[in-house]
């Protein structure tokens, strides 16, 4: 199955600004200066992938929690849970400015809170201090009565993030509900029982890994 919530999914609706922008430099620097405008083209092709946003398939399983982010688990490890309050079972994606950047509901649910802190420049790599870079906290009631908390970390370039929804919406797995720019992180805070499916290092793919089950 598939979530489509853009009517132009392969593109954040957020970069289609940008990508006119840079076509249209790069388009003008071709009829000043030819070939010497190769430069400007190669930018126009990155804000194109990095802006990228294609439709995933959902995998079905009831019990799986899903990847919020493309990029490489980073921290597989109980915690507490500072925005839930309470022992958890933490597993942080970390994204690079190649991966795509669009956040995705890790389960089905209701949106109990979200939280945005502004913070500070951080960084977004493990060993940093989280609490001080600018983030957007979420917190989910899955259906079997579970919480889990999915917290977006911007990275140290740009500090910007996007979160589409609020409190008492309700989520379906893989569904768009955010998007962070520039080597950020998201951090998923489940329940201890969780039995995680990743390990540190590994790759993984928004919506269509699944990160743990509970």
């Amino acid at each position: 199955m598939t979530f489509n919530q853009y009517p132009h999914p392969f593109i954040v609706r957020e970069g289609w600004p940008f990508l006119a922008a840079a076509v249209a430099v790069a388009a003008m620097a071709s009829y000043l200066f030819g070939a010497w405008s190769i430069l400007f083209w190669i930018i126009a092709l990155f804000i194109l992938q990095f802006f990228r946003d294609p439709v995933r398939n959902v995998p079905q399983k009831a019990n799986a929690v899903l990847s919020p982010a493309d990029g490489r688990v980073v921290v597989v490890e109980k915690v507490q849970d500072p925005y839930a309050r309470r022992e958890a079972l933490k597993i942080s994606v970390f994204m690079n400015v190649f991966n795509v950047q669009s956040s995705r509901a890790p389960v089905d649910g209701k949106i109990e809170s979200v939280q945005y802190f502004p913070g500070k420049s951080a960084n977004a790599v493990p060993g940093t201090t989280a609490h001080e870079a600018e983030r957007n906290a979420m917190t989910i009631t899955a259906p079997n009565g579970q919480i889990v908390t999915c917290v977006q970390i911007a990275g140290l370039i740009a500090r910007r993030m996007l979160c589409y929804v609020k409190a008492s919406e309700i989520l379906t797995r893989g569904q768009r509900y955010g998007f962070l720019r520039f080597g950020s992180r998201v951090d998923v805070y489940l329940p201890l029982s969780a039995r995680p499916k990743v390990m540190v290092g590994d790759k993984v793919s928004a919506t269509e890994t699944i990160l743990a089950e509970f």
